[in-house]
């Protein structure tokens, strides 16, 4: 039997021992979702389809600005991991230290930017008058620990490079238990509509910043402690320049989003709106799996590239391709077939909404045929320290693909255009996936 507290970077990996190993990972992306999942059931049912929509209008902006701890993190953890695999621990250190200062600080910007930004934001992609009011409450609270969430996303990769995923783990259901039981008093028991998600969120959002700091700033038996900062201006442009992708695929997707919402509310209105938030809601766990499986996978293969381990490289290419293809395929089948009563749990209250919802995500769910490939070989170039190839992968699959399909196809198609939309762009995306990975398998050893 495997012991799954005693797997390491440097292992080699079997099926059993990766699964064991990116787990952890899987389940934090999980749940993060399940807990915003329940934000969305608590807001629909007990305050209204309307401020359920401004919710999902809302969430992109925090999106745009909230990534740039994500690209800091993903970026910085392919270069600590390499230094690892390269047996520099104090620069792996330093570089943990340098990044984690840099997110704190430029949370801090981004925060007072959005509280700015907010209401033009807003006004742009068009929102009925009765939602705005939701909007702002909702932006406003939010505004005040975007710093947190930042940091969330910076520590949620960076747990699996110091080899403590399940630590992330249980502090991702930490955050979870806080925002669901504060859901529940703010919102059911006290009324406190959109604000008490917007607190209950903010709340959970300090204990997902907080706590990893005090954690990584004490004594531990990870490989990564907060301490003095190597202060490298290159090192700091080398992470952001390879967490690229993450940053042109969040903000390209919440842009996009926020096209979706406007061609909806063109097309259907309101209802059109709240039925693609429950379409994303439904799918938030599917897309959580490969998040979450690539998170975990990227900091082995920055290890094993850099210690030049090619063996293990393909090995962990090979089944990886196997295991996200052949999970995307089981997800579409779910969507399929439990469309219903999952929109049902939802906006079962409305049988119109209900009808348009699992329509719409049954042509959405073609979306699991390829975008598990398209996630994983970006996620793989960035860990590979080559961020120009994966923003390039990142650029062509949301900015190209996607916006092209949701502006063209309901032109032609309406509404079913924009369901449409994200399979499209998707398997349009697999070309220079599918190119990239062939041209530069040599120089990387991961494959022959």
């Amino acid at each position: 039997m495997i012991r799954k507290d005693r797997i390491q970077l440097s292992d080699h990996f079997t099926y059993g021992k990766l699964f064991w190993f990116v787990l952890p990972t899987i389940a934090n992306m999980i749940f993060l979702s399940l807990y915003g999942i329940v934000d969305g059931l608590f807001i629909s049912n007990f305050v209204g389809k309307v401020a359920f929509a401004a919710v999902n209008v809302t969430f992109p902006i925090f999106s745009v600005l909230g990534v740039f701890g994500l690209m800091i993190g993903t970026g910085g953890s392919a270069i600590i991991g390499k230094r690892l695999g390269e047996q520099k621990p104090e620069e792996a250190n330093g570089y943990f230290s340098f990044f984690v200062f840099v997110c704190m600080a430029l949370g801090i910007v981004m925060a007072v930017v959005g509280a700015f930004i907010l209401r033009p934001a807003i006004g742009l992609i068009g929102v009925e008058p009765e939602m705005v009011r939701h909007c702002m409450v909702y932006g406003l609270i939010g505004m005040i620990t975007l710093p947190c969430y930042m940091l969330q996303h910076l520590f949620q990769i960076l747990f699996v490079t110091a080899e403590k995923p399940r630590l992330g783990f249980w502090i991702t259901v930490m955050t979870g238990v806080t925002n669901i039981v504060l859901d529940f008093i703010l919102i059911v028991l006290l009324d406190w509509g959109v604000a008490g998600a917007a607190v209950a969120t903010s709340f959970s959002e300090l204990i997902g910043g907080i706590v990893p700091i005090i954690y990584f700033a004490r004594p531990n038996d990870s490989l990564l402690r907060l301490g003095r900062p190597r202060v490298e201006y290159r090192a700091l442009g080398k992470a952001c320049s390879n967490g690229m992708s993450e940053l042109v695929s969040t903000v390209s997707e919440s842009v996009v989003t926020m096209l979706y919402n406007f061609q909806l509310l063109r097309i259907a209105g309101a209802d059109g709106v709240a039925a693609f938030g429950v379409m994303q809601y439904c799918t938030f766990i599917f897309f959580a799996i490969f998040a979450g499986y690539n998170m975990g996978i990227q900091p082995l293969f920055s290890y094993h590239y850099g210690a030049d381990d090619r063996d293990e490289l393909k090995n962990l290419f090979r089944k990886s391709i196997m295991l996200v293809e052949g999970g995307g395929l089981v997800m579409l089948a779910l969507l399929v077939i439990f469309a219903r009563p999952l929109v049902s749990v939802f906006v079962g209250y409305d049988a119109d909404l209900v009808d348009m919802a699992v329509h719409g995500i049954r042509i959405y769910a073609l979306i699991f045929i390829t975008c598990g490939l398209n996630i994983f070989t970006t996620g793989m170039f960035t860990a590979l320290n080559n961020g120009a190839v994966s923003a390039f992968i990142a650029t062509v699959r949301v900015v190209i693909c996607e916006i092209g399909s949701v502006m063209i196809l309901p032109i032609f198609f309406g509404l079913n255009g924009i369901w449409f939309s994200a399979a499209v762009a998707e398997a349009g995306s697999i070309i220079p996936v599918i190119l990239f990975t062939v041209k530069l398998r040599k120089r990387y050893g991961y494959a022959d």
